[in-house]
């Protein structure tokens, strides 16, 4: 039975969006941009902008009942490639063990001008 997820530490989703949605098992994360949910402002630098949006999939995975070990799969949407070592040495402070599968790509644009979006697919 699909259940809708929310987390109030995360960001409002910004459009006919669910956060995430739970289905048998699985939970099924939203793109997240590097918003502070308690301040509603975009982190700087790809660093920061990495670390907020993994945090705020934690934040909607524990809403939920599920952690960053649970973590199956993970797209990585960045608005220039040259970033990628950066982005992958933050990624690699939230993963350690039993990594998820993975995709990084390189997009035009992402909302707000973010330099990063990232989505994740958990199983129990």
């Amino acid at each position: 039975m699909k259940k809708i997820i929310a987390s109030p530490n995360a960001p409002k989703a910004v459009g006919p969006y669910s956060q995430a949605v739970e289905n048998n098992g699985t939970i099924y994360v939203s793109g997240q941009l590097p918003i502070d949910a308690s301040t509603g402002k975009m982190a700087e630098g790809i660093e920061e902008q990495t670390r907020q949006s993994l945090t705020n999939i934690g934040h909607i995975l524990h809403e939920a009942g599920y952690d960053y070990a649970d973590v199956a799969k993970v797209t990585v949407l960045l608005d220039d490639i040259g970033d990628f070592a950066a982005m992958n040495g933050v990624y690699a402070t939230f993963f350690t063990e039993q990594m998820p599968a993975r995709v990084c790509y390189e997009v035009a644009k992402l909302p707000m001008g973010a330099k990063v979006e990232i989505d994740a697919i958990a199983v129990k």
